[in-house]
Formats: C-alpha cells, structure tokens, sequence
C-alpha cells in the first residue's frame, strides 16, 4: 500500500516563507504526476500546484511567482517552496499522486492522498 507523508506545515506571518515535503512510499513515484492541493474552511479542494514526471510544472494563478514546486526522485520526495505567504493561503495542504500516461505502465490507475498539514499564515 502507498502511502504519502507530509511534513513541514506550521503557523508563519504573512511575508513569510514555508516548505512542504510529501515522501512516498512504494515504487510509484518516478512514473507519477505529484500534486499539491489545499481546502480552506468552507471551500473546496483545490490544486494549488503539480509536477510531471518529466519535470513540467504547472499552478493555479494565485500562487504563481511566489510557490515552486519541486521533485527528487532519488528520495521519492516532492517539495513545496512557499514564499511571501498572505492570509489567504491559509489551508491544510495536500498531497496527491495519480499516473503520468506518459511513461506509466500499469493495470490499475490510481489516486493517493496524504493525511494532510495545516499551514496558518497570520496577517
């Protein structure tokens, strides 16, 4: 069973900067797309930002210029890099994989979650 491992969430004052890490477990994560997502009180789940196995990245227009979201393989680890954080970034964050078609080979596709990590920006 995958499972995924997030870390590094936290209260940080609005300026701020925070680094998430998801580590997976299992031999999925080189041939998989790693997302981020967050849900704040009240709101739907969103995707805040997601990689490609082949590196291409992608995030909702909010975040653009200020998070960056990274991968290494070797340590089947993706990375979150938030910087000047508002209040409105506020949410637990979540971690998710599903297949990148491009270069997965399998039978059953699937989609994992992590537990989840608060992260509070106070303004």
């Amino acid at each position: 069973q995958v499972q995924l491992v997030e870390s590094g969430g936290g209260l940080v004052q609005a300026g701020g900067s925070l680094r998430l890490s998801c580590t997976a477990s299992g031999n999925i994560f080189r041939s998989s797309i790693m997302g981020w997502y967050r849900q704040a009180p009240g709101k739907q789940r969103e995707l805040v930002a997601s990689i490609t196995s082949g590196v291409s990245t992608n995030y909702v227009d909010s975040v653009k210029g200020r998070f960056t979201i990274s991968r290494d393989n070797a340590r089947n680890t993706v990375y979150l890099q938030m910087n000047s954080l508002k209040a409105e970034d506020t949410a637990v964050y979540y971690c998710n994989a599903r297949p990148d078609f491009s270069r997965w080979v399998g039978t059953s596709p699937y989609n994992y979650w992590g537990q989840g990590t608060q992260v509070t920006v106070s303004p």
